[in-house]
């Protein structure tokens, strides 16, 4: 299961390393060979291992590259590889939902930010973020004219550069052609919950009908996974068209959104 160490690490750019991953690997290499060299310089360090001494002297004295700083902290929180059977998975996947159907990672920080909607409140939406050891704060809450948004407070760059190595893209998500495929390896409980999440956020009801109606702008190849995951949890129908996805009734009160 995605994200691994070097996913993540070639979100970022890198003015001399082609590859970011291998500013992280040339790190690693400076840092294990002075611990096994403790009394050599950054002279000695550097000719050891043909990197210029200036590169080789800022991370002896202590700079850490952000690629690095990244995946430790993705490691300290269980972001990366977590197994599929287990909660550091579910708790992604449960946050994925609320940024897929309400909300969106920035092109620009790589920063997650969801939008609470009339089914879900900021206070759910927190506790998806605190699932995954983030905290979070409201954003835009006094902006006339714009959305509040919750938003973590610390290492939200880390966490949404995770996401987006799952497959959720960083800004509009009108070019999503599938859902991230972390959302099929995770068992059903989590995917339904999925589902729920997705549908009350982006589910719409009509006077006079009892179905919900689920209208998204993604290619059809989107609308098709999302119908396929609804019917694989649920056993109401569920149905797509190109104009988007029909809940049934009975399909929408197993989810307890009609």
């Amino acid at each position: 299961m995605e994200p691994t160490a070097r996913s993540p690490a070639r979100t970022y750019s890198d003015r001399v390393y082609p590859d970011p991953w291998e500013t992280v690997l040339d790190y690693r290499r400076v840092r294990e060979y002075a611990a096994e060299h403790p009394s050599a310089g950054r002279v000695r360090v550097g000719n050891a291992l043909d990197l210029p001494n200036e590169r080789v002297r800022g991370w002896l004295e202590g700079t850490v590259p952000d690629p690095v700083r990244a995946i430790d902290a993705a490691i300290d929180r269980g972001w990366l590889d977590p197994d599929p059977e287990g909660e550091a998975a579910a708790a992604l996947v449960a946050l994925i939902a609320h940024v897929l159907a309400g909300g969106s990672v920035s092109a620009e920080s790589y920063v997650p930010a969801v939008t609470p909607g009339e089914l879900v409140d900021a206070a759910e939406i927190r506790r998806a973020f605190e699932r995954v050891d983030v905290e979070t704060t409201r954003r835009n809450a006094d902006a006339a004219g714009r959305a509040t948004e919750v938003v973590p407070t610390r290492d939200g760059t880390v966490l949404g550069r995770c996401l987006v190595t799952t497959g959720v893209p960083t800004g509009a998500k009108t070019s999503l052609d599938r859902l991230p495929s972390v959302v099929w390896e995770v068992p059903r409980p989590v995917r339904r919950s999925f589902a729920r999440t997705y549908v009350r956020h982006r589910g719409l009801n009509y006077a006079g009908k009892s179905t919900t109606r689920i209208q998204v702008d993604r290619p059809g190849s989107f609308v098709a996974d999302l119908r396929d995951l609804l019917a694989a949890v649920l056993d109401g129908r569920v149905t797509a068209s190109d104009a988007g996805i029909t809940v049934s009734a009975d399909a929408a009160r197993e989810l307890g959104v009609e």
